[in-house]
């Protein structure tokens, strides 16, 4: 099975399986080694992006992610990851046998850790500024780069490394919140796959040996935008976003299989996230396999009383701003954006 094939593989197993003010580093499950989609055993796993991939990165005392219900199913508390258990991070390492890479912001407190590689990713983070006060990809790099030129990892560390890229979609939301027009909106979007290809290949540059990089799911679909409808169904005015999307990323990364040639052994390839959704929504009753349906898949665990609340706000008071179901794994998605955890 090709790499590309045993990625997207995996991304349908984790989505089907599971699903995405205290410090504390939460260990995800560990398998059992079996083989590599890549051809070689992998040693240490390093993970850019956004809050799909963030395993505890961004500030205690302002996300969501630090706070109850976030963390309830595991691991019983909030662990700064934003879902109710554990994240495609996670999930990632222990198929390929690691352990989950430590978040950067941990690195000196646990350095006998970064041995196993980090996870960068900050959540609400683009591969342009957003609308967090966060470390964009491309800021996310540079303190690779920089652990590179204080000798915590040798170029040759890295060529038995790979990575995760989990980017895009908080872009295209801060474009929207900050009123971009439709007439710009093609050289936008021209410019971030420009410098999404900057950013894929200074990380090969430095070493990292494979580089997988999520395409961009189905945005119209997440709970966020079916709330109007009554999580009946997704809202199509993404559609035409999100396909050229993808196919402009899928271009980004043939190109860069032909710059670094290796389109025989791709160095670059896309764990398909769009595709893997779909194979769980297109379920219905009358399927009959053994993997879970879901009657209302676009109805979240949590969500806000109202519109402006979300899973996790309090009021002034202590009261939840709230609902929260009584089994998330009843669920395909946690919150407004991010799927649930499901045990396998």
């Amino acid at each position: 099975m090709d790499t590309q094939n045993s990625l997207f593989s995996l991304f349908c197993f984790f989505l089907v399986c599971f699903f995405s003010d205290e410090q504390v580093v939460v260990e995800g499950r560990r398998l059992p080694w079996t083989s590599s989609p890549f051809g070689f055993r992998p040693k240490m796993l390093f993970v850019f992006g956004d809050s799909y991939a963030d395993t505890g990165n961004t500030k205690i005392a302002e996300t969501r992610s630090w706070k109850f219900p976030y963390g309830n199913t595991f691991p019983g508390k909030p662990s700064g990851r934003f879902s109710d258990g554990f994240v495609s991070t996670d999930y990632i390492a222990g198929y390929l046998g690691m352990k989950t890479p430590i978040p950067y912001r941990w690195r000196e407190q646990l350095s006998e850790r970064v041995k196993d590689g980090l996870n960068i990713a900050y959540g609400g983070t683009g591969v342009f500024d957003t609308m967090v006060a966060e470390p964009n990809m491309t800021t996310q790099i540079d303190f690779l780069q920089q652990l590179l030129h204080d000798s915590v990892y040798t170029k040759r560390n890295l060529k038995t490394s790979v990575a995760f890229v989990s980017v895009a979609g908080n872009d295209y939301a801060t474009y929207n919140a900050k009123n971009g027009s439709a007439q710009d909106f093609p050289a936008f979007m021209e410019s971030l796959m420009n410098q999404l290809m900057v950013n894929l290949k200074r990380i090969h540059d430095m070493g990292v040996r494979k580089i997988g990089i999520t395409s961009l799911l189905p945005l119209g679909c997440l709970p966020r935008n079916t709330a109007p409808f009554s999580f009946q169904h997704c809202d199509d005015t993404y559609s035409a976003l999100v396909a050229l999307h993808n196919q402009l990323l899928s271009q980004v990364v043939n190109t860069l299989n032909q710059q670094t040639n290796t389109s025989n052994n791709p160095s670059f390839f896309i764990l398909d996230l769009y595709n893997a959704f779909w194979t769980v929504f297109n379920r219905n009753e009358t399927y009959e396999g053994n993997d879970p349906t879901f009657e209302k898949p676009f109805e979240p665990c949590c969500f806000g009383v109202s519109g402006g609340f979300k899973c996790g706000n309090v009021d002034e008071n202590g009261e939840n701003k709230y609902t929260l179901c009584s089994d998330p794994i009843s669920k395909f998605f946690w919150d407004g954006v991010h799927p649930v955890e499901k045990s396998n």
